[in-house]
């Protein structure tokens, strides 16, 4: 049974910064990738960020963070890290680590295995 479990997430004052983590568990040896979506009150859930296990640990970001946010994983650990800074109001959301086992459900950005999520809070 995959379990996601992120971390790091509270309020910060625009243009700070933050580092969130995601601690996997269960995951195949072959899984393919990790992510970061995040939903806003109101909002539809975006994706923010991913990165793969192997091929030198690909990413991918968002327009909205590219720039801002950097996105790293920990092979062995079975972590992954999202830090962004110039952080603005509109990045308030819960942040929700996710995986992918294939790559083909990478390429349609279909993630199956979904953390809980963490409070982000951008205070003007």
């Amino acid at each position: 049974q995959v379990q996601l479990v992120e971390s790091g997430g509270g309020l910060v004052q625009a243009g700070g910064s933050l580092r969130l983590s995601c601690a996997a568990s269960g995951l195949s040896l072959h899984s393919y990738a990790m992510a970061w979506f995040r939903q806003a009150p109101g909002k539809e859930r975006e994706f923010v960020a991913s990165i793969t296990w192997q091929s030198g640990g690909r990413t991918s970001y968002s327009e909205s963070v590219k720039g801002r946010a950097t996105m790293s994983r920990d092979f062995d650990k079975r972590t992954t890290t999202l830090e962004m800074n110039s952080l603005k109001p509109e990045d308030t959301a819960v942040y929700l680590c996710a995986a992918v086992d294939t790559y083909s459900d990478y390429l349609r950005n279909d993630y199956h295995h979904w953390g809980q999520g963490t409070q982000v809070f951008v205070s003007s």
